[in-house]
């Protein structure tokens, strides 16, 4: 019994060096550069190292070499706090402000940017009161650009004016930067609200960047609608104070919209159609809230928005010539 303790004990230990030093390195990796990274790299091994051996020697020195180390790079990592004032990419170098008066709700840094090609764009930035009594739809699209499962999401909300504005949470890169799964778990990239208008964020990936893009209508009464339109507008103002990190599976496009959607609902279901955001149709439908007609395969190939919309209904603007499917 003694024998297997041990054993286990000492697995345990050496389980624990090998995961934590496996994240050290890589937060280490991501935030710093040059001789710094090189010289933490160093300090790493050597502490990893440092552990072991004093583990040979006596049990408890090895936790306690251990636990020093988790404290100083867990000390470091706090350090890491998100800002507003990085050098970004023009898309998302500007989050939506939101300020309210009444029913009237002013929505500034609206990005209606005339996309050429999926890389270069003419910036432009406007802003848009709209009347929270005359909020008619809500919309959920989906954009996946590789597997079916994993999709980014947007929402749209219209007006009986005509006009829709679409929120989407997005990382906040700095010029240059790509993203990557691995970095959004280590407090590598901010988040921002970006508000657009359809022919800006949905035009850019159906006819540009060829993603797959669907527009499900979301069935919700007046009420549930504007509560949803006034969390994304708290959830501006909240960003505007304070600035946010991504996080891949906790503060991403869809977990980050789930808790807004708890405002219409406090106990909707946690489950893996959250991770999975492909399949956020089969969520909704769950609920009762997935509009359209049909099974499952039938909304989906009704909700598909093709490239070129605008020239096969010339005259219409944008948003009403994807609504003509």
């Amino acid at each position: 019994m003694a024998r297997a303790l041990r054993l286990f004990s000492n697995v345990l230990f050496a389980l624990t060096v090998l995961a934590g030093s496996l994240w050290a390195a890589t937060a280490l990796w991501l935030h710093l550069a040059g001789l710094p990274r090189l010289a933490a790299l160093a300090a790493l091994v050597l502490a990893a190292a440092g552990a072991v051996t004093a583990r040979t020697r006596r049990r408890p020195a090895g936790w306690a070499v251990l636990a020093l180390a988790a404290l100083v790079v867990g000390g470091w990592y706090q350090t890491i706090a998100p800002r507003a004032d990085r050098d970004w990419a023009v898309d998302v170098s500007r989050g939506v402000t939101a300020r309210i008066s009444g029913k009237i709700v002013t929505l500034a840094d609206i990005r209606d940017f005339d996309w050429h090609s999926k890389d270069n764009a003419t910036p432009r930035w406007i802003t848009r009161s709209v009347d929270l009594d005359r909020l008619e739809t809500v919309d959920m699209i989906t954009s996946v650009w590789d597997n079916p499962d994993i999709a980014h999401l947007l929402v749209s909300f219209g007006f009986s004016t005509g006009e829709h504005v679409v929120f989407s949470v997005e990382i906040r890169r700095e010029k240059g930067e790509e993203f990557n799964e691995i970095g959004g778990f280590f407090r590598q990239f901010e988040l921002v609200l970006i508000a657009a208008t359809e022919r800006d964020i949905l035009r850019l990936r159906t006819d540009l960047r060829r993603e797959e893009v669907r527009m499900y209508p979301v069935i919700l009464t007046a009420e549930q609608r504007r509560t949803l339109f006034l969390s994304y507008v708290e959830l501006a103002r909240q960003l505007e104070r304070q600035p946010r990190f991504y996080n891949t599976i906790t503060a991403n496009c869809t977990t980050v919209v789930y808790g807004l959607a708890l405002g219409l609902k406090s106990d909707l279901p946690l489950n893996d159609k959250l991770i999975l955001s492909g399949r956020l149709p089969e969520y909704l439908e769950a609920l009762h809230v997935l509009g359209g007609e049909g099974t499952m395969a039938e909304r989906r190939a009704a909700a598909l928005l093709r490239p070129g919309s605008e020239g096969r209904h010339p005259g219409l603007g944008y948003s009403a010539a994807i609504r003509l499917r």
